[in-house]
C-alpha cells in the first residue's frame, strides 16, 4: 500500500488548483499517508523541490488563486532519461505516487512515469475547459465568473455610447469560455472555431443594426482566431459604429476560485488519493454530470471535445 505521495501542478495556472491540492493533503491525511509537494512542476522534480506537508500548510490554501507550488513548462520531460531523472528523485524521497494537476501534456508525462513504476494520476487543471475526459475543468467556473463580470462592465459603458463591443477571450483554441460567456451575458455575436463566420457578412449584418439605433452591440471572440484589432478597424470604418477592443488577457486567469469550483476541485483530490490508495495508477480524473469518474490517459487523449452543439442552438436562438 502506498504510504507517500507527491503533487505537482504543471502547465497554465488555474483557480482551484490549491483546492485540489487542499482535498488531496487532506484525504491522504485521514488515509494516514505522508503528502509532499513538488514546486515547479515536472521542473521541480529534476531540481529535488520537494517539500513534505501536514494538514496545516492544507488549511491556507482554499481561497487563493493560481497555484501556491508554482507551475513551470519542462519540454524535455518527455524524454526517457529526463524522466528517469525524476524517479531517482522521487525515490530519494520515499514518493511512491504521484497527482499531477495540469492540462492534456501534464497527463502524458504522468502516464509515462506510471510505465515506469510510479503510479500517477492526472487533474484536469486548466481555465481552457479542453480537456475531453472531463465535462469541466478545474479553473474553468472562476475563469467563466471573472469573463462574464468583465463583460458585464464594457457592456456598462459600451451602452452609454451606443458603441459596439469587441471582446477577445482566452481558450486556447477551445470555444467554450467564448460560448459560455456569450450566452451569459447576451451577446449580439461570437466567433469561435466552430461558428465558421463570414466576416464579410458579419461587417454587412452589422451595416443593417446600425440602421435600427441599436443601445449597444457586444461581439466575443475566442482568441488566436483572427486579428481583433483588424476586425475592429474594420467595424469601425465600414459600418458606422464606434468601436473599441478589449483584451481581457491573464485577467481571467486569476481570482479566487469560486465556491462551485473549489466543491469540485476538492472531489477532485480526495479521489486522486483514493484512488492511489487501491493502487491505481496512470488515469486521469474528470467529470460527467454530477459524477466523478477516472479514464485511462491514453484513452482520455484519444477523445474528441464537445462541440455543445446544444448551446450554439440556444445562443442562436437568444442572440
Amino acid at each position: 500500500m502506498v504510504k507517500k505521495i507527491g503533487i505537482l501542478t504543471s502547465g497554465g495556472d488555474a483557480p482551484g488548483m490549491n483546492d485540489a491540492l487542499f482535498g488531496a493533503i487532506r484525504a491522504g491525511y485521514k488515509l494516514n499517508k505522508e503528502m509532499y509537494v513538488v514546486k515547479e512542476g515536472y521542473r521541480g522534480l529534476i531540481e529535488d523541490k520537494i517539500e513534505k506537508v501536514d494538514k496545516n500548510y492544507a488549511d491556507n490554501l482554499l481561497t487563493r488563486g493560481g497555484t501556491i507550488i508554482k507551475s513551470a513548462r519542462l519540454p524535455e520531460f518527455k524524454e526517457d532519461k529526463v524522466q528517469y531523472e525524476a524517479i531517482e528523485t522521487l525515490k530519494k524521497h520515499g514518493i511512491e505516487a504521484l497527482i499531477v494537476i495540469g492540462g492534456d501534456g501534464s497527463y502524458m508525462g504522468a502516464k509515462r512515469l506510471t510505465e515506469k513504476g510510479i503510479n500517477c494520476i492526472g487533474l484536469p487543471g486548466t481555465i481552457d475547459n479542453d480537456i475531453a475526459s472531463s465535462e469541466f475543468t478545474i479553473g474553468f467556473d472562476t475563469a467563466l465568473n471573472t469573463v462574464v463580470q468583465a463583460v458585464d462592465d464594457i457592456v456598462d459603458t459600451s451602452s452609454s455610447h451606443k458603441r459596439c463591443a469587441v471582446v477577445e477571450i482566452m481558450g486556447n483554441h477551445c470555444p467554450d469560455l467564448t460560448l459560455y460567456a456569450g450566452i451569459a451575458t447576451g451577446a449580439d455575436y461570437i466567433i469561435t472555431s466552430d461558428t465558421n463566420t463570414n466576416i464579410d457578412k458579419l461587417i454587412e449584418e452589422l451595416k443593417i443594426l446600425k440602421t435600427k439605433d441599436p443601445d449597444h452591440v457586444l461581439i466575443l471572440v475566442a482568441e488566436k482566431l483572427l486579428d481583433t484589432n483588424a476586425l475592429t478597424k474594420r467595424i469601425s470604418d465600414e459600418t458606422g459604429f464606434d468601436t473599441r477592443l478589449t483584451v481581457l488577457g491573464h485577467i481571467q486567469r486569476g481570482g479566487k476560485p469560486t465556491a462551485m469550483e473549489r466543491v469540485n476541485a476538492i472531489r477532485m483530490g480526495t479521489y486522486a488519493v483514493e484512488l492511489l490508495d487501491e493502487g491505481i495508477g496512470g488515469v486521469c480524473i474528470g467529470t460527467d454530470g454530477n459524477e466523478l469518474i477516472h479514464t485511462d490517459i491514453y484513452d482520455a487523449l484519444k477523445l474528441e471535445r464537445n462541440t455543445h452543439q446544444d448551446l450554439y442552438d440556444v445562443f442562436n436562438l437568444i442572440k
